[in-house]
């Protein structure tokens, strides 16, 4: 029986001639993630272990994202007990303030993940990587201190659904838009345990940035990881960003698959998750007059430079609307850099939007755009459930860079076509 493309993956990193859906393997990892709200757990469970020290001080990277520059007291000894462990461990992947950046967005842009990789991190959305063609996946807190420890982790082979993508989006419509609408076709659990795997030339015509997003979203239906082949784009981006050797992985003809979906992306419109989950989909045209309170673009999912010239081109010339909240995070220092040396910053704030530093911060209710009770926000983040972004009565809906851009500049949940 033919292996998908994770399954051949897996099967390398175990040393395995082949897996099968369900096995149970142990496999070496190439990158240990952890981020300042997990990666404190993990050392106190490391503590516990008794280890001498980490597997290997290279393959494990420490991005304190998610409260930083900290909030307060609490994040603080958090991201102390972080950096005393990295400058312990000597570990060589350790990104203060100033250098750090979303992990997920961090990570492929420092090179440190390439095609052929098993990856895993203590944050759910560690999928992102497979845009890039390595197994990518979220991971708790113990199961990051015994990968810190020995550089392995236990994983049960997913089975997979192939998705082919024929056809080439229209103007408005991105990465977010395709996941939004595979995750409204299949559900939050459509894919418990399993792999979202992307095949078919409408590949072509998606940016790494638009993939990125796509994988970044496989975990919001359920799925392990979601990944997809290395083509040009995805070699160029690696060539551009990485010295590290990549191996390319390909599916077998005879690889099986629990479902097969063909989407032309070419029918898809914008699309918008409404509260409280992520399957809970709307396209723009469905959609009567809702007012929002608050934007927030940016987050592991559509904080990259592609998406911040999406937003700026639907802001230029334009103005927040009057009581609107609009903030934009970009996701690294140097995508801080390049949207300043761009003038997208200058756009922004000439539309009366505030600009961030990096930061996990207003996605997962931490700081940076909490809100308050019965509020409404269009954010390009990934996840809507109660409570996320604040109080329990507010309410998020999840759309592209450039919904959510529109969105502040009316008011109310609008399309570009809309200005």
């Amino acid at each position: 029986m033919g292996m998908t493309m994770t399954q051949k993956i897996l099967a390398a990193h175990a040393h395995l001639a082949s897996v099968e859906a369900g096995q149970l393997i142990e496999a070496d990892l190439d990158l240990v993630l952890g981020n300042d709200i997990t990666s404190p757990v993990a050392i106190k469970e490391m503590e516990k272990m008794k280890v001498d020290g980490v597997f290997d001080k290279d393959k494990i990277a420490l991005v304190p994202d998610h409260f930083v520059p900290n909030k307060d007291i609490k994040s603080a000894e958090h991201c102390k007990c972080v950096r005393e462990f990295a400058r312990r461990n000597e570990i060589t992947n350790y990104f203060e303030v100033g250098e750090m950046g979303i992990e997920h967005a961090l990570l492929p842009e420092k090179g440190l993940t390439v095609a052929g990789d098993v990856i895993i991190g203590a944050d759910s959305h560690t999928c992102t990587y497979g845009a890039l063609g390595a197994f990518s996946t979220g991971v708790g807190s113990t199961d990051m201190a015994a990968g810190m420890a020995t550089g392995k982790a236990w994983f049960k082979v997913p089975s997979a659904i192939k998705f082919t993508l024929t056809g080439k989006p229209s103007k408005w419509v991105s990465g977010k838009d395709v996941i939004l609408h595979i995750i409204g076709m299949i559900g939050v659990d459509g894919a418990l345990y399993k792999s979202l795997e992307f095949v078919g030339d409408g590949i072509a015509n998606l940016s790494m940035d638009d993939r990125f997003t796509i994988a970044n979203m496989a975990i919001e239906a359920g799925a392990k990881n979601g990944i997809f082949p290395v083509d040009e784009a995805a070699k160029a981006y690696m060539a551009e960003h990485s010295t590290r050797p990549y191996t390319v992985y390909e599916a077998d003809a005879d690889a099986q698959y629990d479902e097969e979906y063909t989407i032309d992306l070419s029918t898809l419109k914008s699309t918008v998750a409404f509260p409280h989950l992520p399957e809970n989909t709307h396209t723009i045209d469905e959609i009567d007059e809702i007012a929002v309170d608050q934007v927030v673009i940016g987050s592991c999912t559509n904080g990259r430079l592609d998406d911040l010239r999406t937003a700026a081109e639907v802001l230029k010339g334009r103005h927040v609307a009057k009581g609107m909240r609009c903030i934009i995070i970009p996701a690294t220092q140097k995508i801080y850099m390049d949207a300043m040396e761009e003038g997208l910053l200058k756009t922004f704030i000439e539309a009366g939007a505030v600009v961030s530093t990096p930061t996990c911060g207003p996605c997962l209710g931490g700081y940076m755009g909490i809100l308050a009770e019965g509020e409404r926000c269009v954010s390009t983040t990934n996840r809507n459930f109660v409570g996320r972004m604040g109080h329990i009565s507010s309410e998020i809906y999840l759309a592209s860079p450039a919904v959510a851009a529109a969105s502040a500049v009316t008011g109310k949940i609008s399309g570009p076509e809309a200005l």
